[in-house]
């Protein structure tokens, strides 16, 4: 398998490249991979992306909550490239009391989080996602480690869009991770970072 390596994105990056994490982003939600070759393929598109079904509802909407988030306070965002294109990352911001995100999820948050938001210290890690062929191979740790350097006194909570099992889910347990609880319509879940 190639060597997957790492690299932060400015903003201006992040909504360049918002297409090709799309992308990604529906290839890690979709359950199976299928045959059929995408036929409007860029050629600045990577292979490992092209044997997925594009949803296109779902990518609307991921696109339309990529494109708030990138104008959060404090974005940051962190991607994994291969030489096919790109294969994974995570991004989130710095959360503000009146930010949408952290007044839906206020309620399950602990007192110290709660605090953290109101002195500019608490930071919302939105979305995480690596190509399920480049899963097991550290490529999401890697991520996390690098993103989070730069938040090394900030309390740190992930929000899934998924409740249930899965992926992320096996992530955030070896991560040590705390589940905080359920929270907004549709159901999101919180989990605290260990500090």
């Amino acid at each position: 398998m190639a060597e997957v390596f790492l690299r932060r994105l400015s903003r201006w990056q992040a909504e360049q490249q918002r297409e090709d994490v799309a992308t990604v982003y529906t290839a890690c939600h979709e359950q199976t991979p299928h045959q059929e070759q995408v036929q409007d393929r860029e050629p600045s598109r990577g292979r490992g992306q092209e044997a997925y079904r594009v949803r296109g509802q779902e990518r609307a909407e991921f696109l339309a909550r990529f494109e708030r988030h990138v104008q959060e306070r404090d974005f940051d965002m962190v991607a994994a490239d291969s030489a096919a294109g790109l294969v994974g990352c995570l991004y989130g911001y710095r959360a503000a009391p009146d930010t949408p995100d952290f007044t839906a999820l206020r309620d399950v948050l602990p007192p110290a989080a709660t605090g953290a938001a109101a002195a500019g210290r608490l930071f919302l890690l939105m979305e995480l996602m690596v190509l399920p062929e480049h899963r097991r191979r550290r490529v999401a740790t890697r991520l996390r480690d690098l993103l989070l350097a730069r938040h090394g006194t900030d309390v740190v909570v992930t929000t899934l869009a998924s409740p249930g099992g899965g992926a992320a889910h096996e992530v955030l347990r070896a991560w040590s991770c705390t589940k905080l609880g359920a929270f907004g319509t549709p159901p999101r879940e919180a989990w605290l970072h260990p500090a």
